[in-house]
């Protein structure tokens, strides 16, 4: 059973009982099938306190969905950048490589639901406690030549046609359960085509990079950007004329109607039927 799991490990807006910050760690599949959480005191908010929440949460998946006891993630992602150090030696102790991403759409969601419900109800709930601190987005880079395409085009497609993706003809993919996104059918879902005569060896390098989303940059120079990772950005093609423009900012308009719902794919060319990549979006504000 080939499965991608989502973690958070950092301290709630809640204080313990001798008026500390209490921590919470967050593991769940990419789909919610699967959720585990579990508050820990902050002195014992370490690597070796992390890593056996972990070889608890890898027992109670593989009785939920009766594996057997070798059964493991292939990876486990996380967005939170202070935490780099702590996540990367607890999954790698337990034999699971940590990716840095911003592909947590589940964890992004069950964090704000219980943001909303969970926390407020627990007794010790600062309503008022310093968020998180932001961190300023890395400067772009150009695209890597084994990155670029022959060209690109804005296209779209209703949201209920991505119900069908999995029957497509896709070599590197990535996807976002549906059933989490909760869009209207008709809902239209912009996207960037890039074309390329090596579309398959340029997706296999897009798939390695951990696909983030897509936005348009209108200031200082107009721009369409890519997210990868953590905190790479890459320049996809700078936008110099009107009429590229007035298409992205549709685009990020049509982003807006969608949730920032999106998506990226690869083709050999405009003609072509199937996918050399195609990767679903979704653009996060993340801490």
């Amino acid at each position: 059973m080939t499965e991608v799991w989502e973690i958070d490990f950092y301290s709630r807006p809640i204080l313990d009982e001798q008026g500390k910050k209490l921590w919470e760690v967050l593991i769940c599949n990419t789909d919610r099938t699967f959720e585990f959480a579990r508050y820990c005191a902050g002195s014992e908010a370490n690597a070796r306190w992390l890593q056996t929440a972990l070889g608890e949460a890898i027992a109670l998946w593989q009785s939920q969905f009766k594996l057997g006891d070798v059964a493991k993630p292939e990876k486990i992602r996380f967005f939170r950048r202070p935490m780099t150090a702590i996540l990367t030696r607890a999954c790698e102790g337990i034999g699971i490589p940590a990716q840095q991403s911003r592909r947590a759409y589940a964890m992004v969601q069950w964090l704000s639901e219980r943001s909303q419900t969970a926390y407020p109800e627990h007794p010790g709930y600062q309503p008022n406690m310093t968020p998180p601190p932001k961190f300023e987005p890395a400067p772009a880079l150009p695209l890597p030549d084994a990155l670029k395409g022959d060209g690109w085009s804005f296209v779209s497609l209703k949201f209920a046609d991505l119900a069908e993706m999995n029957g497509w003809d896709i070599t590197f993919r990535d996807g976002i359960p549906l059933e989490l996104l909760k869009l209207d059918p008709d809902v239209a879902v912009p996207g960037l085509v890039i074309f390329s005569r090596r579309a398959v060896p340029l997706a296999g390098w897009m798939s390695g990079l951990e696909v983030a989303s897509l936005f348009y940059e209108a200031k200082p120079t107009p721009r369409l950007l890519l997210e990868t990772g953590l905190s790479d950005r890459w320049v996809v093609a700078p936008l110099g004329k009107a009429d590229l423009q007035k298409e992205a900012t549709d685009f990020e308009q049509a982003k807006q109607r969608s949730q920032q719902v999106h998506f990226l794919a690869v083709q050999a060319g405009p003609k072509e039927e199937s996918f050399a990549g195609f990767w679903l979006l979704q653009t996060l504000d993340l801490d």
